[in-house]
């Protein structure tokens, strides 16, 4: 199975200088725990809750003011609609990361969650053993 066969295709995402506060309202609204950043479609990162938190709240920052660019990881992990489900699943553990951007000639076309794999009856077991490390801290 690949990829492509269990992502999800409407991602939300923002642009580099969308302040915290709306990227914060967005993660509440969908109930989600990180967002791509985008240039138009080219992911230039990804912003997590705890990067909010982490370099924004906790430095007393603004987050009004601040920036999606300014907080965001730059090194994204992100796999294509052609890789394997269980290379995705494997890539989640070993990175410590819940969420996958799905990239197709630089641009983003989709997004692979835990979730996504959870659902699909062949990969439980990776799903929980993903979760399970990503739980724990365990790198492999």
């Amino acid at each position: 199975m690949k990829v492509r066969d269990i992502m999800t295709e409407n991602v939300e995402y923002v642009s580099s200088d969308t302040n915290l506060n709306a990227v914060a309202k967005l993660m509440a609204d969908k109930n989600i725990g990180s967002v791509p950043v985008c240039l138009g479609k080219s992911v230039l990162g990804i912003i997590t809750d705890r990067d909010i938190v982490i370099r924004a709240v906790a430095k007393g920052k603004n987050p009004t003011t601040v920036k999606a660019d300014e907080v965001m990881s730059k090194d994204v992990i992100s796999v294509s609609q052609d890789t394997d489900a269980h290379e995705a699943a494997d890539k989640m553990a070993q990175y410590q990361i819940k969420r996958l951007p799905v990239i197709e000639n630089g641009n983003l076309v989709g997004i692979l969650s835990l979730g996504d794999l959870a659902i699909e009856s062949i990969h439980i077991d990776e799903a929980g053993d993903a979760l399970s490390s990503i739980s724990q801290g365990i790198h492999h």
